[in-house]
């Protein structure tokens, strides 16, 4: 038995858990997710908790067990509290800024680079122009948005120039050892 996957669900205040077969919508204050699980799995909603169940023995259902209450949790969570990530902008010239709910980068190229959020999904750009930070309901979308946004420049080992996350640490490597010339 999974030890994931046996936990059920709590539906905290706010969340309504609805399941249709192996299809779950979860809806809150941060939006609404939809989402269709394997049909190796068994969904369902008892006593404000949403209980993941399998319907054999299989390496495929065992695998699907744990990660669709991971998921289930995580929608709960993101329409409930949200997500966010945030990322930092180095190096000189190199800016973000918010057009409409449009992203758009400044980083050294010769045209800026342009992103448009996915639905429920928001940018934001405070002043200094220097980080970003997007947010939403949704954990996966957030986060896939954020590498995409990353890999525009990523961060080069030697000066430190490029965009990461604000977790994320940058190891640095020495310069060029000027030696003698023979």
């Amino acid at each position: 038995m999974s030890r994931i996957g046996k936990n059920p669900v709590k539906i905290v205040k706010g969340a309504d858990v609805q399941v249709d077969g192996t299809t779950i919508t979860v809806k809150g204050p941060k939006g609404t997710l939809t989402r269709t699980f394997s049909p190796l799995v068994e969904l369902a909603v008892e006593d404000g908790d949403v209980h993941v169940t399998r319907k054999d023995d299989t390496k495929p259902s065992r695998a699907m067990h744990g990660t669709a209450r991971a998921i289930i949790f995580n929608m709960v969570t993101g329409v409930t509290e949200g997500y966010k990530k945030e990322l930092l902008i180095e190096g000189t010239g190199y800016r973000a800024e918010q057009v409409g709910k449009n992203l758009q980068l400044a980083m050294g190229f010769s045209h800026p680079v342009r992103f448009e959020p996915p639905e429920g999904e928001t940018f934001e750009v405070p002043k200094g122009n220097k980080s970003i930070t997007i947010s939403g309901p949704d954990k996966e979308a957030v986060g896939q948005i954020a590498a995409q946004i990353r890999m525009v420049r990523p961060p080069e080992p030697y000066k430190g120039k490029g965009i990461r996350y604000s977790t994320e640490r940058i190891r640095r490597k020495a310069g060029k050892a000027g030696g003698k010339k023979k």
